[in-house]
């Protein structure tokens, strides 16, 4: 397959933002691959690389000085055997071969499939490709159901897999893919609540269990074999060497499941969470609590497909010691005063789960929803970097800054989220009347505009100017019935941090 079939899509999905146009660019282009092509298709569309890091930074491709090719020549084949070759570069003289290598592709490569190439290197391609479009475009490319190309990218936790599946075999193929120990499964995600009350109204009857801010681990075990996975399913089993012996003092013997690692102090309580990233790469420095929340597999017996109380009881019995505290069926009352017992316990909130709920793994549903205390600070916009992908042309990214008492701001982060259509026209205008300079795409501003910015913390950050940062952090709105005198303070910040 030509690589400038691959460019023309991802640019027709960036040009639209119909969800129903977007599958159909990607299915159009994935019926079209062949086998061979298509795991690499799929990982290009979705903005992944099967190499994953090449080696080559911002820094070094903005180096590159390549003319575009007029003419298309490249293939598919084409660009997987030059990402292979760059990222097997090691070595002395490796940045200057990978350098060599990265400047032939891109002068054989038209502009169109420049600018892909460039955002594949980068990390950078915002084209709403996610893993949900890919996987419908998948089903519409192949004609089955999009719920058995979920399913199958849950158990086989790869979509590329899954493509050529559906491809090769159709539904019988898909429906062949099965839970198989250390092959890692995507996780089931939560979708965000205002509060306990809405999160209740939401699921119907539910359990309610504490939500810790750690690092999320999965972990399979057969007899004296452990594999450790995170949330992306990378093995991390050498780097977390207490998990992994906690994981083979269990009473179970063959198993998979899901829960947090996490750095306690020595009362009990949870340390700031880059202590617990610290230590969770640093294969061994520190130790680790386990918490587990979930169980998928047991003695050779399936759980995905069970209502939650059945997968919990596991939790319930041998591996009580490490279950996370839950409360099943409570009140409103009892449901909030558990909340708050795990906000004061120093943990993030609480998640309330559906007890009808599979384990939708990879998915984002309505089956589990997270609460979390919301903080909101009024800030002042002190620069605006331009948006990328559907964003270009507008200023997106904003820098953020509390009020200094002893005079000027301090910047806290930068957040794009939160931001509508509107708000980023608007936002464009309102910051080029203040603009005062510019560094390379960044325009910085007159510390005029205050944004209320809600976030769900405030972390230690050495890269910025106060040593804080806020976690999560997106706009509410801008006040413009405050003058930037009037915004919070680095001392109303590092209260929030301190508590």
């Amino acid at each position: 397959m030509r690589f400038t079939e691959i460019a023309a899509a991802s640019a027709g999905v960036r040009a639209t933002r119909s969800r129903r146009e977007k599958v159909a660019v990607l299915a159009r282009v994935l019926a079209a691959a062949g086998p061979d092509d298509l795991p690499v298709v799929v990982e290009h569309l979705s903005g992944d690389l099967p190499q994953g890091r090449l080696g080559v930074g911002w820094a070094a491709l903005a180096a590159v000085a390549a003319p575009a090719a007029t003419d298309p020549t490249l293939t598919v084949g084409d660009v997987d055997a030059a990402f292979d070759a760059i990222a097997a570069e090691s070595g002395p003289g490796s940045e200057a071969r990978r350098r060599d290598l990265l400047t032939d592709l891109l002068t054989r490569a038209t502009p169109g499939e420049q600018a892909l190439l460039g955002g594949l290197i980068r990390g950078d391609i915002r084209q709403g490709a996610l893993a949900g479009l890919m996987a419908d475009a998948i089903a519409t490319a192949f004609e089955v159901k999009s719920t058995r190309v979920r399913r199958a990218a849950m158990l086989a936790g790869s979509l590329p897999e899954v493509a050529v599946a559906a491809a090769t075999g159709g539904s019988d193929a898909l429906d062949s893919i099965g839970l198989t120990l250390f092959r890692p499964v995507q996780p089931m995600l939560a979708s965000p609540a205002e509060g306990v009350a809405a999160a209740l109204d939401r699921v119907g009857e539910a359990s309610v269990e504490w939500k810790i801010d750690g690092a999320r681990v999965q972990i399979h075990k057969d007899g004296h074999r452990i594999a450790v996975f995170t949330r992306n399913l990378r093995d991390v089993t050498d780097q977390v060497p207490g998990i992994a012996r906690t994981a083979a003092a269990l009473p179970v013997e063959r198993v998979i499941l899901d829960g947090e690692a996490i750095a306690l102090d020595g009362d009990g309580r949870p340390l700031p969470f880059q202590e617990t990233m610290s230590r969770f790469s640093s294969s061994g420095e520190g130790d680790l609590a386990l918490f587990l929340f979930d169980v998928l597999h047991l003695e050779g017996a399936d759980l995905i497909d069970l209502p939650g109380p059945e997968r919990w009881k596991v939790l319930d019995g041998p591996l009580s010691a490490h279950a996370i505290p839950r409360l099943i069926r409570p009140d409103l009352d009892g449901a909030q005063r558990f909340f708050d017992q795990a906000i004061a316990a120093g943990h993030e909130g609480v998640m309330v789960k559906a007890l009808d709920a599979p384990y939708e793994a990879g998915r984002r549903g309505k089956g589990w929803l997270k609460v979390k205390p919301v903080h909101t600070l009024d800030l002042v916009v002190l620069a605006v970097g331009w948006g990328s992908g559907r964003r270009k042309g507008w200023l997106s990214n904003l820098h953020l800054g509390a009020r200094d008492p002893d005079g000027g701001f301090v910047m806290l982060g930068k957040t794009f989220k939160g931001l509508t259509d509107a708000m980023l026209e608007w936002q464009t205008r309102r910051f080029l009347e203040l603009e005062t300079h510019r560094e390379r795409h960044v325009v910085h501003v007159r510390p005029e505009q205050v944004v209320e910015v809600a976030f769900d913390g405030v972390q230690a950050s050495p890269r910025y100017p106060g040593s804080m940062t806020l976690r999560f952090a997106r706009v509410k709105g801008y006040r413009d019935d405050k003058s930037a005198s009037e915004a919070d303070t680095i001392d109303a910040v590092r209260e929030i941090f301190d508590a």
